[in-house]
């Protein structure tokens, strides 16, 4: 649809309303608000949602294994045969022995519940997100009855690099109900930091041979966990393994066991998707509005263009380009403030919560230590070519109405 010289200066003419007609005026700014607010915060929020899901998924990958491998019975036995086995399988990098086991960690302040990991240094030396939140000076003493705190949990705990927590585990022993729980004391020779909340908060990393001493593991582990050139295509590796590790042994993938965390994000971005999108739907009803109180006011202008030689065709496009600079308008002050918002969301968080001071994104609920956002090109295609749609598609019945405007009719009820 071309629009000419004429029909522009009309249409935008038509948008700065007269003293008379000014409520039209006022309906067509609160619509261009509606619009712009809607794409700014479908943006910020399908960045935020986008950034959560990325982080998370990181700090998964960065800490677990992208395949974890469990015997047939409670431990799985042979590592060092199986790890030569599983490293010539095609795409395998690293092979990690685990042992894991849940404790009540104590120290005269307070107790809290914990999950333990007996790792070797190597190990977590090898994991980048680990291994930058460790002083170096750590992992060098990580041996015997030692152990590395996530720095939440030490916090939590009251204690400080140096002191001692106690770890007491209940007997795993049906032949023995009444059997006194293990306790034993470990000395805090440093802490991490990975930058989530579920991690940092309640980990404990202790040398692999005393997790196994401290379990009761002998010589097997928990689990083996595999680490592979590409997290997100692992079935080749995960038959290949299942192969060779026989049957009765399970090998589940880290999309497997988070499934329910992935879930949720999923869910909530579509949700939110749609609930986001209500607003700019609402907005563009306003344009209906606006535009149709419009036609009416402007009935005898329409009828002299039409009997001064203006087609319909012309007049159709008069109100269409009226409408339409409204959701571009919209759309696109929506675009700029979203773009930047999302851009500059955990500064504008600090700012807020030292002015009110309250805190906005508590970590230990969201599980993040910052709040994240990720602006996808194709996310903001997609909002700002809809908002576009929607604003212009509202424009279509006004417009008609005003095309099929008997000029007569219109001179004589003037």
């Amino acid at each position: 649809m071309a629009f000419g010289a004429f029909e522009r200066m009309v249409a935008f003419r038509y948008l700065r309303a007269r003293r008379q007609e000014g409520f039209v005026s006022v309906i067509a700014i609160f619509s261009l608000l509606g619009i712009a607010l809607g794409v700014a915060t479908l943006i910020v929020v399908m960045a935020v949602m986008n950034g959560f899901r990325v982080e998370f998924v990181s700090n998964i990958v960065g800490i677990n294994g992208y395949l974890r491998i469990y015997g047939a019975g409670d431990t799985v036995t042979g590592f060092d045969d199986l790890d030569a086995k599983l490293r010539q399988v095609p795409g395998v990098t690293a092979v990690r022995p685990l042992v894991e086991g849940q404790a009540l960690a104590s120290t005269p302040k307070t107790s809290t519940g914990v999950l333990v990991r007996g790792l070797r240094a190597a190990d977590i030396a090898s994991q980048p997100l680990l291994a930058e939140g460790i002083a170096k000076d750590a992992l060098e003493q990580f041996s015997d009855d030692s152990a590395i705190v996530g720095w939440r949990l030490l916090d939590k705990l009251g204690v400080h690099v140096g002191d001692a927590v106690t770890l007491l585990v209940p007997q795993r022993d049906a032949a023995a109900p009444n059997a006194v729980p293990r306790v034993k004391s470990f000395r805090i020779v440093g802490t991490f930091d990975v930058g989530m909340s579920q991690y940092d908060g309640y980990f404990i990393l202790m040398p692999l041979d005393a997790a196994q001493l401290f379990f009761r593991t002998g010589e097997g582990v928990s689990a083996l966990e595999i680490f592979a050139s590409d997290p997100d295509h692992l079935d080749a590796q995960r038959r290949a393994i299942a192969a060779i590790m026989g049957p009765g042994t399970r090998v589940l993938d880290w999309q497997q066991n988070f499934a329910g965390y992935l879930d949720i994000v999923a869910i909530q971005r579509n949700v939110m998707f749609l609930i986001l999108t209500l607003i700019i739907l609402v907005a563009a009803f306003n344009i209906i509005s606006g535009m149709i109180m419009m036609v009416k006011s402007k009935g005898r202008d329409i009828a002299i263009l039409r009997t001064m030689g203006a087609s319909r065709a012309m007049v159709l496009r008069i109100f269409v380009l009226s409408g339409a600079s409204i959701g571009f308008l919209g759309t696109l002050a929506g675009f700029v403030i979203g773009v930047e918002f999302a851009h500059h969301i955990e500064a504008i968080r600090g700012f807020l919560q030292g002015i009110f001071h309250v805190d906005l994104f508590n970590p230990e609920q969201y599980f993040l230590a910052q709040i994240p956002a990720r602006i996808y090109a194709s996310d903001v295609i997609s909002v700002v070519t809809m908002a576009f749609a929607l604003s212009l598609l509202a424009t279509i019945y006004p417009a008609w109405r005003a095309s099929r405007l008997d000029p007569v009719e219109a001179l004589r009820y003037a």
